[in-house]
């Protein structure tokens, strides 16, 4: 199986099931921070790259002063599709893009914002060096990626779970690609091998994931993001049972009501 191609496929009804269950459980916390963060520059030109179903273009559009030009790209036509669809509180420009290939002039943008995607380019140095040349003097690129597993309570619960469903070969997207980037001084490394002089800025952020029940994160893991193809890869009709699993090991580590579990997060700031 290529590893490479399975954890960047967001299609089919994955960017549908994506948005509506795992956006809520997960991200809104850190697109809020990262908005905040953003606004308080009040950029004129913001490029948003890996920017999936839109969770941060659509708080973009809102927070940022109507004059702001936001473009925000992905290298997913799906994910574009469905954000494009469910639209924003005013025009932005959606575009088609590949985060190591932008097709942007030199110098085109004050700011370049990327949430929980870095983890998956798979030359994160070539990206940087790429969202460095875009940016103007004195612009800064914004990123956040997840921490170790370990410190995602329901991630790990999920790849546990998996693990005892396949022992032999266990599906190890989570652990791999969306946590498999933490390690601070390996970013600052990549950040500088991309030209970027200035040392990043970079902080933790922890919040809460919630659900209603157990059920909804098994879904929203094992069918909204490409762990859902590793499953299939195992076996077209494992699915269910891959879901039945995960929302057993979620019930017994969190009760059988309501989940609460933490998730963690470090966000980066580097200026050009």
């Amino acid at each position: 199986m290529d590893q490479l191609r399975t954890d960047t496929a967001f299609a089919g009804s994955i960017p549908r099931l994506y948005d509506t269950l795992l956006v809520p459980l997960i991200f809104e916390p850190y697109a809020d921070d990262l908005v905040d963060r953003i606004a308080a520059k009040r950029p004129a030109r913001v490029l948003e790259v890996a920017a999936g179903t839109g969770v941060v273009t659509r708080r973009m559009a809102t927070a940022l002063p109507p004059g702001t030009t936001i473009v925000a790209t992905d290298l997913n036509q799906a994910m574009l599709d469905h954000a494009a669809a469910v639209g924003t509180a005013r025009p932005v420009q959606w575009r088609q893009a590949n985060a190591q290939q932008l097709p942007f002039d030199d110098a085109s943008f004050d700011a370049v914002v990327c949430q929980f995607g870095v983890m998956f380019f798979p030359d994160k140095a070539k990206a940087f060096a790429e969202a460095r040349r875009v940016l103007a003097p004195g612009g800064a690129f914004y990123f956040n990626v997840w921490d170790r597993i370990e410190n995602n309570e329901i991630a790990d619960t999920v790849t546990m779970a998996l693990r005892s469903l396949f022992p032999a070969d266990p599906p190890l997207f989570m652990a791999r690609t969306p946590h498999g980037y933490h390690d601070l001084a390996t970013i600052a490394q990549d950040l500088a091998s991309a030209g970027f002089a200035a040392t990043p800025r970079t902080s933790m952020l922890a919040a809460r994931s919630r659900a209603a029940s157990a059920r909804v994160p098994a879904m929203a893991y094992c069918l909204g993001t490409p762990l859902r193809n590793e499953i299939e890869a195992r076996g077209a009709t494992l699915l269910d049972r891959a879901c039945d699993v995960t929302a057993e090991a979620l019930a017994a580590r969190f009760g059988t009501g309501a989940v609460d579990g933490k998730i963690q997060a470090h966000i980066v700031v580097v200026e050009k």
